[in-house]
């Protein structure tokens, strides 16, 4: 039975790593010399690769365990995106007022944890289902509040009390994304006595 596994790829294998989004974009070129784009996916998805972390043997311990456990392939896991982890910059500590999640309507009291994308006028936002325990703070037309309940496995915030019409519910929170080897084997080579590396180890992003 394939089921998500709620533990982080070790950090001191993932230092190093890169990758990012990803989108997928259907070209069409015209006899004209335009062209037609079109994209049958609504959100980005990410990948990385984490084999240029892998430095020693103690590494190689480590990663062959995590893969073993995980079944490879077979049950996803969550990663520390070393790009883009929070809902501030990458300099600024989260903040209640960082992401607006919602507007009360007298009833609900569950949110999603979403992030905002914006440039140029265009928005994109990002549905956040693997928030970091301990890191989220929420805020209720700008008064933080501790009455609230989170949902590590999903993103969902459940308020104690049902804010009212019109109040924008904001939240600040560090967050991991959820992915699983891309690959169902781990090519590693020893160097040299203690010295270890992997050409390349890739993780793809789970999408709900």
């Amino acid at each position: 039975m394939t089921v998500f596994h709620e533990v982080r790829f070790p950090f001191s294998v993932s230092v190093g790593a890169s990758g990012g989004p990803e989108r997928r974009t259907d070209i069409v070129p015209l006899v004209s010399g335009r062209e037609q784009r079109n994209t049958p996916w609504a959100d980005s998805r990410r990948r990385f690769d984490v084999g240029p972390g892998v430095r020693s043997l103690t590494d190689i311990h480590t990663l062959i365990g995590f893969f073993e456990a995980r079944r490879g392939p077979l049950h996803g896991f969550r990663f520390r995106d070393p790009f883009d982890n929070r809902s501030a910059a990458p300099d600024q500590a989260p903040d209640t007022a960082d992401q607006l999640i919602g507007t009360g309507d007298g009833n609900a009291t569950q949110f999603q944890l979403v992030k905002h994308y914006e440039s140029g006028g265009e928005l994109w936002t990002r549905t956040i289902t693997k928030p970091v325990e301990g890191s989220v703070r929420v805020a209720v037309e700008g008064v933080e509040t501790f009455d609230f309940t989170l949902d590590t496995a999903n993103g969902r915030v459940t308020l104690a009390d049902p804010p009212a019409s019109g109040q924008a519910v904001t939240a600040g929170f560090a967050f991991d994304v959820p992915v699983r080897f891309a690959s169902e084997r781990l090519d590693l080579a020893l160097d040299e006595p203690g010295a270890a590396s992997a050409l390349s180890i890739p993780l793809i992003e789970i999408r709900a």
